[in-house]
Formats: structure tokens, sequence, C-alpha cells
């Protein structure tokens, strides 16, 4: 069962094994060249470098529902952004801001000082979001994506700011 919009409650969690299925549906749905369950199964099990979250909101008939999640790599002290995305039924309602934020801010609470990420040229709604943290583009992967050739935007946050990021929850917090 589909959470309804306007009902929805929300949960920001750890992703477990058991979520698998639910991001893998979710992100078919939405990348025209999803990630493998098998790739869910290596980052969950055997990468240590990996953490993952989901977002969860309340579905009618007790249950919790995946609509969000992210893939983040610690590469020294940098962190990489390998996946994030919210499901499009639940998009323009700070959900990807919560996860974003939520993963910039581990990283700066465990030392990390930049963070990197690409972008399809032409999404415009995630380059905005991006961009909103302070993001910059710095570089251009030509044709990066198989599916149609489009360039993916290499994009960093060259200093990651637990004061900032601090203040950006506090604005959050005001907005819900």
């Amino acid at each position: 069962m589909k959470p309804t919009r306007e009902a929805a409650k929300f949960k920001l969690r750890r992703m477990s094994r058991s979520d698998i299925d639910q991001v893998h549906a979710l992100e078919e749905r939405i990348f025209p060249t999803p990630w493998t369950r098998k790739s869910y199964e290596f980052e969950l099990e055997r990468n240590p470098a990996s953490e993952q979250w989901v977002i969860e909101a309340w579905a009618e008939h007790s249950e919790w529902v995946i609509i969000a999640y992210s893939v983040c790599w610690r590469l020294g002290d940098e962190l990489h952004i390998a996946n994030l995305a919210v499901s499009p039924g639940f998009r323009r309602r700070g959900l990807g801001r919560r996860l974003l934020h939520h993963v910039l801010a581990r990283a700066a609470r465990k030392g990390m000082r930049s963070a990197t990420l690409e972008v399809r040229s032409g999404n415009q709604a995630a380059r905005a979001l991006y961009a909103s943290f302070g993001f910059e583009v710095v570089g251009k992967r030509k044709r990066y994506y198989s599916n149609n050739g489009e360039d993916a935007l290499l994009m960093q946050l060259a200093q990651l700011d637990p004061v900032a990021l601090d203040a950006e929850q506090g604005q959050q917090a005001e907005r819900a």
C-alpha cells in the first residue's frame, strides 16, 4: 500500500538488508540505469566505506514504506554521495533536503572536510538542492550516463561546516 502524500509521517533510519527490495523497486522507477540488487547488497555487507539511509512514510494499514534513500562513501576526509533519491510522489516536501542534511552533518561530525557528487546536467531540481547547501560545479564528465549520453556535473562542497549545517537544521525546523 502506498502512503498518501497528505497524511504521511516520516522516519529517517539506516538502510538494512530487508530494505533492498523496496529500495531497488524505487530505484528502477526513478533512474533509467538503476543500480542492481547486488550493488545494494555489496554496499550494505561488504563496503566498509559505505553508509546507507532511508526515509520511510507511514502508510495506511500500519506499514512503513521507503520513499527516499541515499548511499554515501567515506573517502579519507571526503564524503562522496553516490546515490540520493526521493520517490516522485514525495518530492518538493523537503525530504531530499532532510536526507542530504543528515548525511552531510554526519560526515562533518566524523571529521570529513568536503563532499562531492555527480548529477545529471539536466536535473535542475537536484542541482538547485545541492547548490542550496553550497555545492559548486567543479567539473564535467562528458557523456557519463550510458542510457542517453548526458553529461554528469561533478559538484563539490569544498568545506563541510558543522556550524552552517546546524543553522540549516534550524531553518528546516522553522519550515516544518
